[in-house]
């Protein structure tokens, strides 16, 4: 179901929308908002100077530095008084990024939420239940209130104990599943172990995952484990933007649709900063649109990914995101080669023996960098000779070695050693000390 006629615009009407709301976004925050006026000063930029599309080029990044700088409303279009919600980033590693909405911003998050959840089989007769932490993270109420925006019952499980959770799917006979891949993945291993299939004992037949990257062999994992017949889509967004709802994938599974009539994405060469063509791969730059109390100009997300502007089969017109095949922050410089984790990822899943939970751990001794990576062998598995997982180990490695032009030491461990992730999975621990 298509949910809005802003997703079968023209490419021009869609264009004519975004040059309109540019025009009135750079204008307001060049007023509104000191931090922009005094960087767009600094180049001699001014909102008469956005003409066209491409002008968007000549404006600056907005960073997660930035926002961080001018802690915590300093990148704010509005004041305290007009804001109706306030949400934040953990802020493990700095200051945390603050994020505000207005009324409108709430509206439209909804109605952003809804229409990506239409396109990844949402209804109005889904009981869909929320795997996401509730709280300061945007993820669980994006979806709670898209979801509902759409008809859907609401179950707002969060996350943690997950044979209660188990215990509302099966009782409440809940449809549809909002999680974590990770997340998605433990409560099947779960329900396994106390004793349910669920393919057959649970009545999932939707799952809208996002918040962490999903390679298409973790698709396949959960294929393997909640069936072929599920409708698994994947959504993107962050708290800097709105949220969940800046695209998702419909059920073509080629791509993710952008809400462009919200949303200005541009694909930059992440050393360089300079705009790619479609078709290129570079690091995803976003400019809100519409957002009235935080309205972000050409925020470097540091995801990777590329566009693609030909119309889909399932009758949308807008433009899609390739599914993100990393982070710029997440790539490993290891013995000079740039790793990202989700290679690692796609070798493993698709080795035969293994499951979907693994550590990759990086440290240096002797001036070397070294990479092991730990991964369970999946049950079944427990009985094959030491000859067999030997094997298993060696096939990693020669993988690995052909994509990543790496050696590493593969470390096959017992089913349910490795940690277990209810919200995002943290897979990498990077060791090396600098100056070692």
């Amino acid at each position: 179901m298509i949910w809005a006629k802003e997703e079968t615009f023209s490419r021009q009407e869609i264009q004519e929308l975004q040059l309109f709301r540019l025009k009135k976004t750079v204008q307001r925050v060049y007023e509104k908002v000191p931090a922009y006026r005094k960087k767009m000063d600094e180049i001699g930029i001014r909102p008469e100077h956005i003409k066209t599309l491409k002008d968007v080029g000549r404006l600056p990044f907005t960073t997660k530095q930035d926002m961080r700088d001018t802690y915590p409303f300093g990148l704010f279009a509005v004041g305290k008084d007009e804001l109706k919600r306030i949400h934040a980033s953990s802020g493990t590693t700095g200051k945390p990024t603050v994020v505000g909405y207005t009324d409108n911003d709430i509206e439209v998050w909804r109605e952003c939420v809804a229409r990506l959840a239409c396109a990844g089989g949402a209804t109005s007769k889904d009981v869909a239940q929320i795997c996401f932490g509730y709280g300061m993270f945007t993820g669980a109420l994006g979806l709670h209130y898209g979801l509902e925006k759409v008809g859907a019952a609401i179950v707002p499980s969060s996350t943690g104990n997950t044979e209660k959770q188990l215990m509302y799917m099966k009782d409440f006979g809940s449809t549809l599943l909002v999680a974590t891949p990770s997340y998605a993945l433990r409560i099947a291993e779960v329900a396994k172990q106390i004793g349910l299939d669920p393919k057959k004992d649970l009545q999932i037949q939707v799952a809208l995952v996002g918040s962490e990257l999903m390679t298409e062999a973790m698709r396949e994992e959960m294929y393997k484990v909640w069936g072929r017949d599920l409708k698994l889509t994947q959504n993107y967004g962050m708290s800097e933007l709105m949220g969940p709802g800046v695209s998702g994938e419909c059920l073509e599974l080629c791509g993710m649709h952008i809400n462009e009539d919200h949303f200005l994405m541009e694909i930059i060469d992440p050393k360089t900063g300079e705009v790619l063509p479609p078709g290129e791969k570079g690091e995803v730059v976003v400019t809100c649109l519409t957002k009235e109390a935080l309205p972000l100009i050409r925020y470097r997300t540091r995801d990777i990914s590329r566009l693609f502007y030909e119309p889909c089969k399932c009758g949308r017109t807008t433009a899609r995101m390739e599914n993100l095949s990393g982070r710029t922050d997440d790539m490993l410089k290891i013995r000079g080669v740039n790793v990202f984790p989700s290679q690692i990822e796609e070798v493993l899943l698709k080795t035969e023996g293994i499951g979907p939970h693994y550590e990759i751990i990086v440290s240096r001794k002797n001036h070397s960098d070294i990479l092991e990576i730990k991964v369970e062998i999946e049950p079944d598995s427990m009985g094959d000779s030491y000859g067999a997982l030997e094997r298993i180990e060696e096939n990693i490695k020669s993988r690995l070695r052909m994509i990543l032009g790496l050696d590493a030491i593969v470390k096959l461990v017992s089913p349910n050693t490795l940690r277990r992730f209810e919200g995002k999975a943290k897979r990498v621990t990077d060791l090396r000390k600098e100056g070692n």
